[in-house]
């Protein structure tokens, strides 16, 4: 892969921010539970049990359509005051079933059977029961476990939550199990959204909106800092609450979207890459939009005052679209598989994370005071912040010869080529503004054509195209894999790509390990990758899967290291 220095630059500040964020993620493990995609697992299997005589307890499983539970799975350990107690287990036989992670194994659907004797006429034992399942359409939930009081005396026993199984002190009944609470998980995803916010703050297309945009009401002198600081909160958390809508309106219309699904088409990401290079232009001096710069939303707007911060908002939500920060897919992948409203909620904490950072400095005076005064040096400053986005023009010219040819590529260079003509023509004379306006008009038309349209990536290097049946055979096989899920307009991915995965230590790690490569390429949609996503709770790319023989994936960080891949390979 080509080297991408500039854009690279810009995301290796963020690395110390973001590296190992993927670990000991509480949100990795989240189970979809919304009615249109998977049942949560205390309804897809309800557990009762029952004595049935002296020392036998009988367990029975009642399993939702569609979904089944593994014979190999089951666990019982039962103990007093901490002790072991021996138990004979008593299973019917299960349906034979080759499956994707086990192999060949025996399941149980509807409903499973499990007779345990030998239970001791004692009071105060617990009971620690392990079961694992899947769903016919591809989720695999973790290991459950659920924990039991038993008294042996009186043939009575109760689930407790795991905090109480050492007391055995719950007034819960297992035919009547409660329901799990989500209010620790949502608050973990909100917390995850917030960080990811701040953590956008940083990318390369975001950074040169927001430094200007501070300094601009900084030294405003004919406003109030914090109503700036407001108005721009609101446009960041508005354009964030809609998206959010739109992607809750196309899922709930069957579509398979995530973050970033806008940039999967082509015209779309021509008409961002005109966008910066006019903010590049706008920076550097050739042009001049709105008269002065009270804040960069006045490129957006004919004056200054907050109605520039709060357009500043929406343009650094737009600008933001094509990142994904460390934090933001676990948060966002629990969003989309949860209702509307808790959906809008990590979204809008995600919205105000990102504009945190100017609100605390809008309404902090210490903070704005050490700010330094305008000057030439601003000029220059402006100058500066012209080559980042530039250079995410450049790029996103790149991504559209990747989506769709050296055709397409061309045509976004001619749209940006006539639209520094239409600045140029631009006068005060009636001519030479109506020749100005037609020129722009055609940039923009180009948008329409034809050349830009889909076409498949025929670049393979060394790794294969993902595909479930690809994936499956491999599988089947044995054999060791690992996923890369990217697209060309995520910075992240490719600097992941660039810096670690197209190195040869990794190369020869594959080949001494004998690992599978396959790359899922989500730059242009892709039902498949899309459905690969949400298996593992994620709304975008970057994704990276690596599945041991015969074992569930596992889950890498989203800021990529070499460390982090040979560790996860030594533990195969």
């Amino acid at each position: 892969m080509q080297s991408r220095p500039l854009l690279l630059l810009w995301l290796l500040l963020a690395l110390p921010l973001g590296a190992k964020a993927q670990f000991n993620d509480p949100l990795a493990t989240t189970v979809n539970t919304t009615q249109n995609t998977f049942l949560a697992v205390e309804q897809a299997y309800q557990l009762s049990a029952e004595f049935e005589g002296a020392g036998k307890l009988r367990l029975n499983w009642q399993i939702a359509d569609n979904y089944y539970l593994y014979k190999h799975s089951f666990k019982f350990q039962l103990t007093h005051d901490g002790k072991p107690i021996k138990l004979k287990t008593t299973i019917g036989p299960g349906l034979k079933k080759h499956d994707e992670y086990f192999g060949d194994v025996e399941v149980y659907y509807q409903y499973a059977d499990v007779d345990l004797s030998g239970i001791p006429n004692q009071t105060e034992l617990s009971l620690q029961v392990t079961s694992q399942g899947c769903a016919d359409a591809g989720l695999c939930y973790p290991p459950r476990k659920q924990y039991f009081s038993i008294d042996g005396q009186q043939n009575l026993i109760t689930e407790i939550s795991a905090a109480d199984s050492a007391t055995t002190t719950s007034n819960q009944s297992v035919t009547n199990p409660s329901p799990i609470s989500n209010s620790n998980t949502l608050a973990y995803a909100i917390l995850f959204a917030l960080l990811g916010g701040v953590i956008l703050n940083l990318m390369p297309c975001v950074f040169p909106v927001l430094s200007l945009k501070v300094l601009g009401f900084a030294n405003d002198k004919n406003h109030h800092q914090g109503i700036h600081g407001l108005s721009y909160t609101a446009g960041v958390v508005i354009s964030f609450i809609a998206v959010a809508g739109l992607m809750i309106s196309l899922k709930a219309a069957g579509e398979a979207v995530g973050w970033g699904f806008q940039l999967q088409t082509p015209w779309f990401v021509a008409a961002l890459a005109y966008l910066f290079f006019v903010m590049g232009l706008s920076l550097s001096g050739y042009v001049k939009l709105g008269g002065s710069w009270m804040g960069f939303g006045n490129q957006l707007t004919s004056g200054a005052g907050y109605s520039s911060s709060f357009f500043t908002g929406i343009l650094a939500t737009v600008v933001a679209s094509p990142c994904t920060a460390p934090f933001m897919g676990s948060a966002l992948g629990y969003a989309v598989s949860q209702n509307a409203a808790t959906a809008l909620l990590v979204f809008t904490a995600l919205g105000l994370g990102m504009a945190l950072p100017v609100l605390i400095l809008s309404y902090s005076p210490k903070l704005l005071s050490k700010l330094p005064k305008p000057g030439a040096w601003m000029d220059q400053l402006k100058q500066l912040l012209a080559f980042p986005l530039f250079g995410a023009a450049l790029w996103l010219c790149w991504v559209v010869g990747k989506q769709a040819g050296a055709d397409g590529m061309l045509t976004v260079l001619a749209g940006c080529l006539l639209l520094t003509l239409a600045i140029w023509l631009w006068h005060q004379s009636l001519l030479r503004r109506s020749l100005s306006a037609a020129t722009a008009l055609l940039a923009i038309s180009l948008l329409t054509s034809s050349l830009l349209s889909t076409t498949p990536d025929q670049d393979k290097h060394n790794w294969q195209p993902y595909s479930p049946q690809k994936l499956n055979q491999l599988r089947s096989q044995g054999q060791a894999t690992f996923i890369n899920l990217t697209a060309d307009w995520c910075i992240t991915c490719l600097a992941n790509e660039k810096l670690t995965l197209n190195t040869t230590t990794i190369a020869q790690a594959f080949e001494r390990h004998d690992i599978a490569y396959l790359k899922g390429d989500w730059t242009n949609y892709n039902a498949d990758i899309t459905s690969l996503l949400e298996q593992h709770q994620r709304t975008g790319v970057p994704l990276y899967l690596l599945y041991p023989p015969h074992q569930k994936a596992i889950i890498l960080p989203q800021l990529l290291s070499t460390a982090d891949i040979l560790d996860a390979l030594e533990q195969l």
